[in-house]
């Protein structure tokens, strides 16, 4: 499986950005896919995820703000950022968890956030 993420960007305080998180390969080995954040000097985070099932979750502090959705005709899942804070500024990468074996994970798109 080979994820491709991008949509990052600079934005103001308040603002929006969507970020795409695009798959191929067997993709059909696929169980989540999530999307993670690591800041400079912190670790990594998961910021929400969602299922086969369409079940998602959500780190506290982007609950309401961020939401997670999918196309499965693409094999694309999307990050929609609304209300962006500064201390959202971060590398975000998309993971997909399979329901077999390793993990796969997609190359960081920079998504920073003035003030």
């Amino acid at each position: 499986v080979q994820l491709q993420a991008c949509g990052g960007g600079l934005v103001q305080a308040g603002g929006s950005l969507r970020l795409s998180c695009a798959a191929s390969g067997r993709t059909f080995s696929i169980n989540s896919i999530g999307w993670y954040r690591q800041a400079p000097g912190k670790q990594r985070e998961l910021v929400a995820g969602i299922n086969s099932g369409g079940f998602t979750n959500y780190a506290d502090s982007v609950k309401g703000r961020f939401t997670i959705s999918r196309n499965n005709a693409k094999d694309t899942v999307y990050l929609e950022m609304n209300n962006l804070k500064p201390e959202d500024t971060a590398v975000y990468y998309c993971r997909a968890v399979p329901l077999r074996g390793t993990d796969y994970w997609g190359q960081g798109t920079q998504v920073t956030v003035s003030s």
